[in-house]
């Protein structure tokens, strides 16, 4: 089971995910924050994955098409907070990853 919170702040949306991004799961990226970013022009996005304890090939498609959602709008995306075990099955999404929601915002340069 995946939880996902939303916060807006500063021009930056912010993405807590807790528990497992698997297939089951991926409607959550799909079908409730991508139309977010595409109706509110959203250009910046932080994916907080700290509480993040398992994806797969399906999950790694819905971070990938949150990416194209904010690229079409000219914005940024960052991931942060990824454990080890994460980080191993992310290689591949090529987003950019920062220690917290801190330093993600310095890399995303708002």
């Amino acid at each position: 089971m995946l939880k996902v919170d939303m916060e807006y702040n500063n021009g930056i949306l912010y993405v807590r995910l807790n528990g497992v991004l698997d297939r089951k799961a991926t409607y959550k990226i799909n079908n409730y924050i991508i139309p977010v970013v595409l109706k509110h022009k959203i250009k910046y996005l932080v994916f907080n994955l700290f509480d993040l304890k398992d994806i797969d090939e399906c999950g790694l498609d819905a971070l990938l098409n949150t990416k194209c959602a904010i690229k079409s709008n000219k914005g940024k995306i960052c991931l942060c907070e990824v454990s080890d075990f994460i980080s191993n099955k992310i290689k591949r999404v090529r987003m950019k990853v920062a220690s917290n929601e801190l330093a993600a915002n310095h890399l995303i340069n708002i």
